[in-house]
Parts: structure tokens; sequence; C-alpha cells
């Protein structure tokens, strides 16, 4: 449960795909292929409303047996009166406590279930509560919906409220514990008046959640979670008939709910310039400007989106090119829009180089603006992100969770399901003149500027900062519409508890087929036809193994200098080119693979692949671009280590591994300042001629193709290409655990949380026992419901989630547990952990039921986990790095099924070990260091954030 949504950005809000599905194009004529560049795929929808008030809006698509079930409850932290800050996120928390009927934690029916994608989020104008389900568990998730809308109050007491109160200040400071963490509150404070709805951040104010009561949270309840103030989206495979009966036997008994006092849009732009300044704990200074623009509903919004993009949208940019590449100022830069329904908030953001004068950046970043505002974008600028808004578009939503999201936020925000469809036609009418007439109306003046600087933490509540002083013309809320509403008797016996899910579908994933190119390059292919486009990977062997006997970060800064420029093509034109195909090129490493990956459109395919093509086999290591990638990767190094999790990545690998071992460096993959700033060309290039190489390749292939069209396309583009001498050898060695546990302490004084983080060498992932490891880290710390979380977070309330997980590796790999609690709990926190791992190698190993409920949720989980394009090429990843059987997927259930708990319990003793674990724990050793020596774990070392000793204070 978080509390901001997921990134729905115009980028990701439409899909073509089976069910429902279809082009917004002129009825009367067979779309060309410039028409079908100004449309998009059209959400076929059927909305009605119960007699109580529920919105429900249907959308139709049968390629997956699954259903998308999304609620919207239109009330946000933007109700909140004062002294009251963080309410409507708090109750958030609360909905998942269970309800009068289910007396338990909400999650445990779906993880059973296996539901995906299930969650809960809180912003300014809405909070939404969502889950995909199994066809068959739509009634089940129907019935916990609403009885939890409809029979909650008799299940919230003192002790349920205290315990969510609990999380939520943990998931404050969790959030603020993160360099730049105290931020957008402070902007929130600054752009909108005192009196402003919009004036407090959504997780609110230390203060106001102690002050929370019983009473306040079950008025707020009453006032705002009636069926006449919901949106109710069914997406997936279900018909609409289905849809009205379900809905109105499980929710029509609900009552409509009062009258809702609505805040009225306000953008409340300022006059004049603002600024001010902030310390943290980060590694370079940062500047942030913003500007009060527009409602989401607005079409200037949807235009001023576009200036967003030219001015900042990525390497192509005004500014990137001017502050990163020409002026070489800074090591980022870009400009957003934080889109709100009152107003919204135009944002710049730039990283100011180490040892650059803020003022110089301020000076540059003024005079781009200026010319942006004189003569506006020019029509290329805007052609190409139009074509790229389009192509994120057609490949972005095979998902339904999304699709339901898209529908639920027109109907909410804009009483139109389809309003995506009107502002894309505005976004594909924007002219260069008009782009430039919004930017003048709103971001011309009236910014406030924040620079953040390294320094010491205040130790100041965010939420309680004055900001700016209330101001008058603050319009009044205006009451929701009174509608003659009634519920209708329900036949639901909701004292026979959940409905019980028996019957389960079955997955459908393609079969895999494989060919050769003419050089003997292997191709593996999974066609998936739902979305017009191709994804195609080349899966090196290599990794960040490979940097073994080299600088450290030499594969991942090889393998980001691909696109950076070829033979004939610069940084510069290779992005331009990607933005004009509509299609995405990246690349990068993990512990044993290096990739290089391409997402193209069908009608884009040959020359995208001509491109891709060129950026593996042409790569030019040009040595002013080596220099800016070199700069903003030492900026990245020095990030990393204000991060706790990053200061904790990179300590503990090679603290396991011991070294010269190729896994013992830093997780991140990114290597050392030393190993960076001493990488040459001539180490990327043998770098390349080592790995990068015909030979050493297999290309991946999903999508909506096949072996017969695929294999000519790749072979015009690599089948000529040659290597010669030997791929090295990567060697893997074993490891023995430590005899004894050690912790080792890293100090980040000011740290509201403690960063947990302890690790012990597990089997490869192809271990032929990694089913039964994977299950017993499911029940032990890898769920929501597992012992490590229901602890720390749900029984202490300590943390915002506590978890194990494994990382994937060929060699051994590590078995990590996880947790960020608050400061003054932190000994207490690693006693419950070391607690819980002796006690399942202990007197109290995983249960049936525990081992039954993951193997239970990973079968029925399958059909959901498998809705798109890239999950397909996720599962052809594993299958090749891990040498899996091609019917790897279709056979999984049964192997998954066949698991005994005895074999779950035996992985827990091989892996779990906890007097040799290893601990790092990042957080303010003057506060919890004298408790952590009390445990007596074993020998304490302190480090810096490099992994190096630290002296004892004389």
């Amino acid at each position: 449960m978080s509390k901001k949504p997921l990134a729905l950005l115009i980028a990701g809000l439409l899909t073509l795909g089976a069910g429902g599905l279809s082009t917004a194009v002129a009825a009367d004529s067979t779309p060309t292929a410039a028409a079908m560049a100004q449309s998009i795929p059209n959400l076929a929808y059927q909305r009605f409303t119960l007699p109580n008030g529920l919105t429900v809006v249907v959308h139709e698509d049968h390629k997956a047996p699954v259903v998308a079930v999304s609620i919207w409850y239109h009330v946000g932290s933007s109700y909140e009166p004062k002294g009251k800050t963080g309410f409507a996120h708090l109750f958030e928390h609360l909905m998942f406590q269970g309800s009068e009927n289910h007396a338990d934690e909400y999650f445990k029916p779906f993880e059973l279930a296996g539901a995906t994608d299930q969650n809960g989020t809180t912003w300014l104008d809405r909070t939404n509560y969502f889950e995909t389900v199994p066809t068959t568990a739509l009634d089940m998730a129907l019935w916990m919906e609403s009885d939890r809308m409809g029979h909650l109050l008799g299940a919230i007491g003192q002790p349920q409220l205290d315990e969510q109160r609990g999380v939520v200040q943990n998931e404050k400071r969790q959030g603020e514990n993160q360099p730049y963490g105290r931020v957008s509150e402070l902007i929130q404070a600054e752009a909108f008046p005192a009196n402003h709805p919009y004036h407090h951040d959504t997780i609110g104010s230390m203060a106001d959640l102690n002050a929370a009561s019983l009473g306040d949270v079950k008025q707020w309840f009453r006032d705002y979670y009636g069926a006449a103030n919901t949106v109710l989206v069914l997406s997936g495979d279900i018909t609409v008939a289905q849809a009205k009966e379900k809905a109105l036997k499980y929710f029509g008994d609900i009552a409509a709910g009062p009258q809702v006092p609505r805040p009225q849009p306000w953008v409340a732009p300022r006059s004049k310039s603002t600024r001010g300044t902030m310390t943290d704990n980060v590694a370079q200074t940062r500047i942030y400007r913003e500007w009060n623009v527009p409602s989401r509903t607005s079409d200037d919004l949807t235009r001023l989106s576009l200036a967003a993009a030219v001015l900042g949208g990525g390497k192509t940019s005004r500014l990137y090119q001017r502050l990163v590449y020409q002026d070489k100022l800074a090591d980022d830069v870009s400009v957003d829009i934080e889109q709100h329904v009152l107003a919204s908030l135009f944002q710049l953001q730039v990283d100011v180089k180490k040892g650059v004068d803020p003022a110089k950046v301020e000076a540059a970043v003024a005079d781009e603006w200026q010319k942006f505002l004189k003569d506006g974008p020019t029509a290329d600028e805007l052609a190409r992100v139009k074509t790229e808004v389009r192509a994120s578009f057609v490949r972005g939503l095979e998902r339904v969770n999304t699709q339901a999201s898209i529908l639920a936020e027109g109907q909410l925000y804009s009483n139109d399901p389809g309003q995506y469809l009107k502002d894309f036609k505005v976004l594909m009418a924007a002219t260069p003149s008009s782009v430039k007439a919004v930017a003048d109306q709103w971001i011309a003046k009236g910014d406030y500027t924040l620079t953040v600087v390294p320094g010491k933490v205040e130790n100041t509540d965010m939420a309680t900062v004055a900001g700016r002083p209330a101001e008058p013309g603050a319009p009044k809320p205006v009451l929701s519409a009174k509608g003659d509403y009634r519920t209708v008797k329900s036949d639901v016996d909701r004292s026979k508890g959940v409905p019980v899910v028996d019957r389960f579908p079955d997955l459908t994933f393609p079969a895999i087929q494989r060919g050769k190119l003419a050089n003997g390059i292997e191709v593996v292919l999974a066609e998936r036809h739902a979305v017009p486009a191709v994804q195609v990977q080349l899966m090196f062997n290599a990794g960040f193994a490979a940097d073994q006997g080299r600088k450290l970060g030499t594969s991942s800064f090889t393998m980001a200098m691909l696109d950076e420029g070829t033979k004939r093509l610069d940084s510069v034109q290779i992005a331009k080119t990607e933005q004009r195909l509509g299609a995405e090129i990246g690349s990068g490493c993990g512990l044993d693979a290096c990739n290089v990956s391409l997402n193209a459109l069908d009608d884009q395919l040959k020359p995208s692949l001509a491109l891709f093509g060129d950026i593996v086999r042409n790569p030019a290591f040009r040595d002013a671009d080596v220099a800016r990638v070199r700069g903003q990767w030492l900026a990245r190094i020095a990030q990393e280590k204000s991060q706790p999790v990053g200061i904790a990545l990179r300590t503990l690998p090679p603290l396991l591994y011991g070294e010269g071992n190729a896994y013992a460096i830093p997780f991140t993959g990114s290597g050392t300042e030393a190993s960076i700033s001493a990488l040459t060309t001539q180490d990327m290039r043998q770098f390349m001629g080592d790995f990068i190489r015909p030979d050493n390749v297999k290309i991946l292939v999903a999508g909506d193709t096949t072996l017969a069209k695929i294999i000519p396309e790749l072979n015009a583009v690599f089948g000529d290409w040659k290597a010669s001498g030997k791929v090295p050898a990567k060697l893997l060695a074993k490891v023995a655990p430590p005899a004894n546990p050690r912790v080792y302490l890293v100090n980040r004084p000011g740290a509201q949380q403690s960063l947990i983080l302890a690790g012990i060498v597990a089997p490869s992932t192809e271990a032929p026992n990694n089913l039964p490891i994977e299950t017993m880290n499911g029940a032990f710390g890898g769920t929501f419901t597992s012992r490590l979380n229901m602890n720390l977070r749900e029984n202490k309330h300590w943390a915002y989630g506590a978890f194990s997980f494994l990382r994937p590796a060929q060699g051994q790999r590590p078995f990590m547990l996880y947790a960020p609690v608050q400061t003054d709990k932190t000994a207490e926190s690693v006693a419950e952990m070391l607690k819980e791992a002796k006690g399942v190698v202990g007197d109290k190993p995983l249960s049936a039921q525990e081992i039954s409920k993951i193997k239970d949720g990973d079968v029925r989980s399958m059909p959901g986990s498998y809705q798109t394009t890239s999950a397909v090429m996720g599962a052809l990843q594993g299958i090749v790095l891990y040498h899996r059987p091609d019917d790897y997927v279709q056979t999984l259930k049964a192997r998954t099924e066949a698991q005994t708990d005895a074999e779950v319990n035996a992985a827990a003793k091989e892996i779990i070990r906890p007097n040799q674990l290893t601990w790092v724990i990042v957080g303010d050793l003057s506060k919890i260091e004298q408790p952590l020596k009390k445990l007596d774990l074993g020998a304490m070392q302190v480090l810096d954030a490099d992994g190096k000793p630290v002296a004892p204070a004389k």
C-alpha cells in the first residue's frame, strides 16, 4: 500500500489486444499508414449505475482468463480538514485489516486464489483498491471488496488503528529517510496557499497521525465510502451481463452514503518567483523548480505535457542538450507534470554536476526557457514526441489492471471513461503555436525554486512547515449531486464467509520455437499476437561476473555506452531516430548476462532492427561521450552511497563472497569510483571483443511475428556477424559460509530508520531443488502474509515491510533478509528476525498450511502473471539463462504441486543458517550501536560507505 499511484503516464494508457479493442479511425475509410499514425486503440466499454449510485464500467478482454477488479473512491488527501492530515491514507491501510465477515488479513484469500497486481493507493483526489484475479475467483474478489465497503466499521477497533498508525508512520520514515525524500512535502507546501486543499502532502504529519482517534477514522468511512461516491471497473475475461448480475448481487445493498463536499479547482498561480534551500543527506546539489498549472481535465495541461517533453523529456530535449551535452553543468535534467484535479505541478529537476556553481545552471536554464517561450517548439520536436507517445499507447496496455485504471480515471475525474481518447485528440492536434501559447500563459512566471544541498538532515517534519501563506479567492466546496438512490436487498449470506474458490483456469503459454541464423546464432521465439509489436533481446553470456579480473563496472559501463554513438550516428541522432520509429532500445547487465533489447512496432520493425544492429555491432566509444557518461556514472555511484539500500547492496556481496570471487562486487553493477575513473576505451573494446560477439549470444524474440518472418529479418542484420578467438571462461568459484555470524555497521547520522540487510550464500538458481527453495522463501519472508512481514509490520509495526529474497544466479546466489525499521527498534528488530530464522529451522518449521498457501498461490497466479509480452520475454530469459527445458512454464504447475512439505522444510534447513548470517545495518550509530552490541550477535565492525573498515574513535 503506497501513498502514490502507479505511474500511469500518458505513455501507458492504451493498447491493442483481443476482446473489444479497436482503432479509433474514420469508419468509412481503410486506414492508411498516415491515418494509423494519428490514431489510438479504443477500449470499448459499457457503463451502468446501480440503484444505490455505484457506477460500474466494464471492458471485455478475453485474451487471458483473468479479471481486473478496480475500485476508486472519490476521496483523497485534499478532502482532509486542518489537523487531520494523513487520514485518507491511514484509512486506506485500515481497509486491509479485514471486515465484519472476514476477521483476518485481507490479502489471505487473494494469495490463495493466485491474485496479481493487488494493492491500494491514496493520492490527492482519490483512493483506489485493485487486484487481478483468475476468472473463477471473481465472486470471491467482489465479496471481499463489497464486505469492506459495506461492512467494515464493526471490524475496526483501537488495536487495528494503532497497528496501522505505526505502519504508516514507518512508511513516512522510510520515504523521508531516502535522499531528497522530504522534498515533495516542502514543494507542495510552498506551491499552494495554506488554505488550499493541496497545501499538505498525502502522508500527513506525525502529530496528526498520532492524534487520529477511532471516532475520527470511523467518521471518515461514513462520510466518503458510500456507493454513490465510488467507481467500480471490471476489465478482462467477463461479459457485461455477468458484470451487471454480480455487481448488483454483491454491492446493491450498500448505502449510497451522504453527499460529498467536493473541493473545486484552484490553480493559485504565483505572480512572482519565490525560492528556498534545504540541506539533506545527499550526494550532490539538486535544483527543483515548480509552476502551478491547470487541472488534469484541462486541454491546456495536455498541451503543456508536450512543452515538458520538448524542454526536458530525455536526451533529445533542449535542457538536456544544453546542460548535459553542451555546457556540461549537470548530470541529469528532466521536466514533468504531476497531474491532479484542482491544479497540477509543472516541475523541473536538475542534478548539478559536482563542483559546478548552481547559479550557472540556473542561468543556462533561464536562457533556454526564454528561447522556448520566444519561439515555441519546432514542428519536428512535436512530431517526434507525438510518435513516441502513440507508440507507447500501442504497446503499453496488455495488462487488464492498467486498462481498468484508465477507464476509472476518466469516469472519476471527467464522468467519461473514454476521456483518454479526447486527450489524445487534443495532443495530436497541438501545433507549435498552441503549445507556445499555453507555455506563455502558465510557465513564464511565478515559479518556486528549491535548492537541495549536501549537509546535515534537518530534524523537522516537513508536513509542519508553514509554506505559502493563505490567500483570498479559495472556492468553496460544492456538494455532489443528490441522487434518488435506494438499496436492493441481496441474497448473499455473508455469515457463510468468503466464497470458496475451487476451480481455476489453466495457463495458456505459447510453445517455444527455435531457429538459427546463417552464422549459427540461435533464435528462441514465443509468439504473442495481442499487440502489433515485437520484442527482441540479444542475451550474451557475460554479466557483472565477467568483470572478474577487470575493472569493476566494465560490463555495465560498456553496455551503457552502446547507444551513445555508432560509427555512423551520434547519441542524439540515435535517440531522435528511436523517437521517429516509436522504438525502444536499451542495454544492461545482470549478474550472469548482458543484454541489448528492442521493442518495435510491427510496421517499423525493419528500420528499427537496422538501428538496433548498428548499435550492437558498431559502437564508437567517442572520448567526449565516454567523458560525459563517466561523469554521470560517478554521480550515480555517489548517489548509491547516500541511499541506505544502495549502501547495503554495495557492501554486503563482497562480505558474503570474499575477495576475488566473481560475485564479490557491488550488486548495483556500477563498480567503484576508482575503477570507473580508470576505465579506458581500450578496456571497453576488449570487453566487446571477449563477450559481445555472435558465438556468445542467443536472440530471444516475443511478440507479433513468426519464425518464418523473423529469421530473414534478423539474418539481414546479424547473419553476417563473425567472431575471432575464443570467449573467456567465467569462473564461478564456490564459497563456504563464515563459521560465525558477523555484524557490520555503516553510519548514517540523523537517519529516521535503520536499514537491516542480512545474507548468506545459497545454491544456484539451477539447483535441482530450486522450487522447494523458492516456496520456502515465499512462506518465510517472500509474501505479504509471510512470517517476517507479519511479525515486524503487522504485529510489531516497526517497519513498513520486512521480507526475504533470493537473487537469481548461475552460481551460488545470495539469500537475504531485509527490513527498514524505525531507529529506536533496530536492535529489537534484529532480534525478531533472528528469532524467526532460528524458529523456521528449529522448533517452528513451516506448517503444511503455510506451504500449501505458497504453492497454491504460485500455481493459480500463472494466468495473471503471463498476460504481457514482457512477461513472456522474462520466461524466455529464465529458460535460456538457467538452462531450463522449453516446456518449463507449461510443466511448472505439476512440478509446483508435486513438492512435499518435507522438501520445503529441508530447503529451509539447507539455506537458513542463523549462526552464519552476515549482517549489514545502515543507520545512526549514535543511537543503534550500543543496543546492537548488547545482542552479542558476533564480531562487530564499523564500515564506511565503500565497505572499508573505520578505525575506532580515540
